[in-house]
Formats: C-alpha cells, sequence, structure tokens
C-alpha cells in the first residue's frame, strides 16, 4: 500500500483541483499534451540513454509480455464477437482489455517500487511494447468495422511519429552506442524530468468526469477484470515460459497490471468505438487497480522478488 497509495492520492489531487474550479479541462489538456509530447520523451531519453543497455535490456522480457498482451486481444475479440457484440461496442471492449496505461501509471508504480534501476528498466520495455499495443489497439477498431478495410500504411506511420516510441529508440541507441551524456546536458535533463510522473498523475486525475463514467456497467467490469487479473497472470505464466525471474519478472507483472489506458477513450471516439464504454472502463479499471496492484506487490513480496 505504501508503494501503490502515493500513486493514486496524486492521481485523487488532480481530481480534486478540477473539481474545485481552480483550473479548466483546458488546462489538464495542455499538460496531458506537454506530458505526452515533451516530459516523457525526455524522461525516457535521460533514464534509458545513461543506463547500461546490456544491463538493462532483457529480451526474453519483451517477447513474453509481448505475448501475453496479443494473448489478451485474441481473447477479449473472440469473446465479443462470439457474444455478438456491436462493432463499436466490440472494439472498445477488446482494446480496454489488453492496452494498459504503462507510460503514466505503470512506470509510476514501478519507479515507486525499485527506483531508478527499475524505471530505466521499465522504460526500456516500455520503448518495444508501445508499438505491439498500438499495433492491436488499432486492430481492434478496425477490425469490427468490416466496411473498412485496414490500412497498414496508417498504422506504420502512427509508430513511426509516435513520441514515446521514437524518444525510447533515441535513448535505446544512446545507451547500446555507449554515447558520452554531457555533464550541462545531465543535469539539465535530471531538473526537467523530475516532473514527468507528477504532471503525468494529475493530468489523469484531472480527465476523470462522470460524463465518461456512462457506458455499458457489465461490459466494462469484464474489460476491466482481463486487464486487471487475466493480462497480469497470462504475463506471469509467459515470464515462467521464458525463464524471466527476479526484478525482471516483477517489472513485467506491474506493467502489465496497469489500468486501461485514457488513450482508448481518445481513439475510440476517432475510430468508430463505443467512446462511452471506452471512457467507463478507463475509470473503472483505474479505481479498481488501486486494489490489485496491492495483490500484485504483496503476491510479489511473499515470493522475495517484491520491494
Amino acid at each position: 500500500m505504501q508503494i501503490v497509495l502515493p500513486v493514486f492520492l496524486i492521481i485523487g489531487l488532480g481530481w480534486g483541483i478540477r473539481r474545485a474550479g481552480l483550473v479548466d479541462d483546458t488546462f489538464f489538456l495542455q499538460i496531458n499534451k506537454f506530458v505526452f509530447y515533451v516530459c516523457l520523451p525526455l524522461l525516457l531519453i535521460y533514464k534509458i540513454g545513461t543506463a547500461d543497455f546490456s544491463v538493462s535490456f532483457n529480451i526474453r522480457l519483451v517477447i513474453a509480455t509481448g505475448s501475453a498482451i496479443g494473448c489478451c486481444f485474441f481473447i477479449s475479440y473472440l469473446y465479443g464477437a462470439k457474444r455478438g457484440f456491436p462493432p463499436p461496442i466490440l472494439g472498445a471492449f477488446c482494446q480496454g482489455s489488453f492496452r494498459g496505461n504503462l507510460a503514466y501509471i505503470g512506470l509510476a508504480i514501478v519507479y515507486n517500487a525499485y527506483g531508478d534501476i527499475g524505471l530505466t528498466s521499465a522504460g526500456i520495455l516500455l520503448g518495444f511494447l508501445v508499438p505491439v499495443l498500438n499495433f492491436f489497439a488499432i486492430l481492434a477498431l478496425t477490425l469490427p468495422q468490416q466496411q473498412h478495410r485496414i490500412n497498414y500504411q496508417n498504422i506504420a506511420w502512427q509508430m513511426a511519429v509516435n513520441p514515446l516510441i521514437l524518444s525510447s529508440l533515441i535513448g535505446i541507441a544512446w545507451s547500446y552506442f555507449h554515447l558520452p551524456m554531457p555533464e550541462i546536458l545531465d543535469r539539465s535533463l535530471a531538473i526537467a524530468t523530475g516532473m514527468t510522473l507528477p504532471l503525468a498523475l494529475l493530468s489523469i486525475g484531472g480527465s476523470f468526469s462522470a460524463a465518461n463514467f456512462r457506458g455499458d456497467f457489465g461490459k466494462a467490469g469484464l474489460a476491466s477484470t482481463i486487464k486487471l487479473i487475466v493480462l497480469p497472470l497470462l504475463t506471469a505464466v509467459f515470464l515462467l515460459l521464458f525463464g524471466v525471474t527476479g526484478m525482471d519478472f516483477a517489472i513485467g507483472l506491474l506493467m502489465a497490471g496497469a489500468p486501461a489506458a485514457v488513450a482508448t477513450y481518445i481513439m475510440a471516439c476517432q475510430m468508430g468505438g463505443d467512446g462511452r464504454l471506452a471512457g467507463t472502463i478507463v475509470v473503472m479499471s483505474t479505481a479498481a487497480s488501486l486494489l490489485s496492484y496491492t495483490l500484485i506487490l504483496l503476491c510479489l513480496h511473499l515470493a522475495s522478488i517484491g520491494p
């Protein structure tokens, strides 16, 4: 609880600031854009670039977590299709079942649990998982729309210009080739990146509203259960199968346990999905993740690989 609760208290602070009317919705929209395009990329470049790539990178961790995401996509999609969910609902349901808020909440939880070392490994993992998540998210929203053909060029372009992917690749290259980090740049990035996670958590809290919590509670609850329970369990199985142990096992599990990303709501609205259902999944899974994260950390502690 000491690891999880501080993260959610900052999220609650963002919600309280918005409810008190100290700032308006535009402020949080701008903060979210600022974090996504500036703060998080700088954080990833700095933490990954100054790390020893040979120590922090684990290909088995990447394959295991990516495989679990793919399995969760197929499970949720096939279930929704078999139940006859309409295309907009199927897309939102499927996307909300596997696409987690790795950048904002996942990294914050890992940092609270394992500090800079864990954050670096999680950042490298994030760099490889963002393309996987984006690919399956676009498929989830596109496949149900039978009248639309999948635009693979558009998928490739969205990945190519994604700031999290680009910054992760820069950081990975910097680390892999052992490029020097000038002291002035090092100190500047150390100061600038300190605001990333607090601003990210505040923006999540500020984005919550009753308007987003009005979708089908039954389907939202099922999608949240798949995201918070099924995906971490699948991830644990794949991690064990690939022989991932120690802190890397814990990082993979904590990243898998992240609640549905706010981006699922945005993408659902833009790509013909059910925005109300997507928003409900985000709110419901984020609230429930306070408990699910506590249970995951408890299990890790009992297995002697937790903080």
